[in-house]
């Protein structure tokens, strides 16, 4: 990440921090996550970029997500969570065999009666 996008970032989230403080009426949600993805590098080096991650951060791998072919780590802040994920070469492969069928098929119409 380039200085400047970290920079437009930080004074984003503060930004929309200082605004939700100020106007109490506007509705947030319990929770908000912020994910950085791994460039689709070798599935090694997507894990060892995570691994670094979560040695910076101070957390552990989540193998939650692996059998999906994610390899994440993250960190909590309250209700804020900082997520990194690396997408590993199997899951990218299933989803674009899932998503080839995509407006292949279409549903015989209803009638309304």
């Amino acid at each position: 990440m380039t200085h400047d996008r970290r920079t437009a970032l930080i004074n984003g989230l503060l930004d929309l921090a200082a605004y939700l403080e100020a106007h109490p009426d506007v509705p947030v949600s319990s929770s908000v996550t912020v994910h950085h993805f791994t460039d689709q590098a070798s599935d090694a080096d997507q894990c060892a970029e995570i691994d670094q991650i979560a040695a910076l951060v101070g957390s552990d791998i989540d193998y939650e997500d692996s059998p999906y072919g994610h390899y994440a780590t993250s960190r909590l802040f309250g209700p804020v969570e900082y997520r990194a994920v690396a997408i590993l070469a199997a899951a990218r492969a299933r989803h674009a065999a899932e998503a080839s069928y995509r407006g292949c098929i279409q549903s015989d119409p209803t009638s309304a009666t």
